[in-house]
């Protein structure tokens, strides 16, 4: 599972769920030539990112690489339900990553273009957001 090794700041604000706009960095293939693109904007769990990622992995075999554009940096706290007021804020419970649209999630290489295609349209059932395959022009 994807998380910080150290962080800054324990308990962060939650990152901005509307994420207006497209992104302006990470929003081309930089490293393979497939990618799997965001189309809207969102957070995406590191089990989610994990579950992708297998899904492509189990997919491509020793094939191919695979890299993996984000990050889930920002921690998500909640507390425990009939919790009284006060007390402070809660425990980190998982840790998202923020995308907007646009933002290329993974990317492959070393494999052709159909089973690309393929590997990444599966992974792609495994997160929240709407996402297509893009090819690196």
């Amino acid at each position: 599972m994807l998380m910080p090794k150290k962080l800054k700041r324990r308990k962060p604000h939650r990152p901005d769920i509307r994420r207006k706009g497209e992104a302006t960095d990470g929003n081309y293939v930089a490293f393979g030539k497939f990618g799997l693109k965001a189309l809207n904007s969102g957070w995406i769990t590191a089990q989610q990112l994990e579950a992708a990622r297998r899904v492509i992995a189990r997919f491509v075999k020793k094939g191919g690489k695979v890299w993996i554009r984000i990050f889930p940096h920002s921690p998500i706290t909640t507390k425990g339900s009939q919790t009284t007021m006060g007390g402070g804020k809660g425990a980190p419970e998982l840790y998202v990553a923020a995308v907007r649209s646009g933002k290329i999630i993974f990317e492959i290489d070393g494999i052709d273009e159909k089973s690309a295609t393929e590997a990444l349209s599966l992974a792609s059932y495994k997160l929240p957001i709407k996402t297509k395959v893009v090819i690196k022009s």
